[in-house]
């Protein structure tokens, strides 16, 4: 019988982890893998230094990787490509447009918008570190 290794995890670098980690907490409403959590205020943060694990109901995980330096991507401009993307779902036009407030007040970019498609509805992000992720009607 063949065996195969399991997809754990997304690991994002970053050069602020916590800050990131938060990001997608808010953005998604996932939570910190125990452990993880911010530390009381005025407390060192230790863990956002270094590494950070968020997971979803679901079962997905995103974690969080320190990096000295990051290329954040230019797409749709070739020079540094895009590399990977999240994609995620909403159920209607409606809830994407929600969405996409929500994702700029939490300080996204919008990259790319083809929110009026009648077919596949969509908003292509950049988080505060240039990392992309789509949110589309399906």
């Amino acid at each position: 019988m063949t065996t195969y290794p399991t997809i754990r995890q997304v690991v994002l670098d970053s050069t602020d982890a916590r800050g990131l980690a938060e990001f997608y907490r808010k953005m998604f409403g996932l939570s910190y893998r125990p452990g993880d959590e911010p530390p009381a205020t005025g407390e060192p943060d230790e863990l956002g230094r270094d590494w950070l694990v968020l997971r979803s109901p679901a079962g997905v995980q995103l974690a969080f990787q320190q990096t000295e330096a990051f290329a954040r991507t230019t797409w749709p401009d070739a020079e540094v490509p895009q590399q990977y993307h999240l994609d995620t779902a909403v159920d209607s036009v409606a809830e994407l447009d929600r969405q996409h407030e929500r994702a700029l007040e939490l300080g996204a970019t919008l990259r790319f918008d083809r929110s009026d498609d009648k077919e596949e509805p969509l908003r292509v992000y950049a988080d505060p570190d240039g990392h992309l992720f789509c949110v589309f009607v399906g």
